[in-house]
């Protein structure tokens, strides 16, 4: 198995809504059958699904898929790129849980929950600069 992700799926409620959200972030929604709304990354695809066709598929009830326990994170560039991100996901419905701030390890970090509860952090690490085409690398490895 190759180190990837390839799809990260958000099992929502409201599809309209969450597709607002996002797409009020600045991200532009790619051609996707009915039912999904996917947004390409560097590298990867964040498609939205209707969280009870999700739980059908997985053969479980929607109480049993959880959620929290984990984090999605975006990387900045610079230390002053952070509040201003969480301000706009604020501006377009998202609950800030933990304004820009610096942390112990040298970076400065900020945390918000989208409108249906998907935890963002939206963070600078000055160890790891994103490539030329803003892909993140751990440590700033290639």
């Amino acid at each position: 198995m190759e180190q990837r992700i390839s799809l990260i799926t958000l099992g929502v409620r409201d599809m309209a809504a969450q597709a607002a959200f996002y797409t009020a972030l600045g991200w532009q929604a790619v051609d996707s059958p009915d039912g999904v709304t996917a947004f390409d990354l560097i590298g990867q695809t964040l498609g939205l699904y209707p969280l009870a066709d999700l739980a059908r598929d997985l053969g479980l009830p929607e109480d049993e898929l959880g959620r929290g326990a984990m984090t999605l994170s975006y990387n900045v560039r610079a230390k002053d790129e952070v509040a201003p991100l969480l301000a706009r996901a604020e501006a377009a419905g998202a609950r800030i849980l933990k304004p820009a701030h610096d942390v112990f390890w040298g970076g400065h970090i900020g945390y918000f929950a989208d409108p249906e509860g998907h935890i963002w952090e939206v963070a600078h690490n000055p160890f790891a600069p994103l490539g030329p085409d803003g892909a993140f690398q751990w440590n700033g490895a290639a």
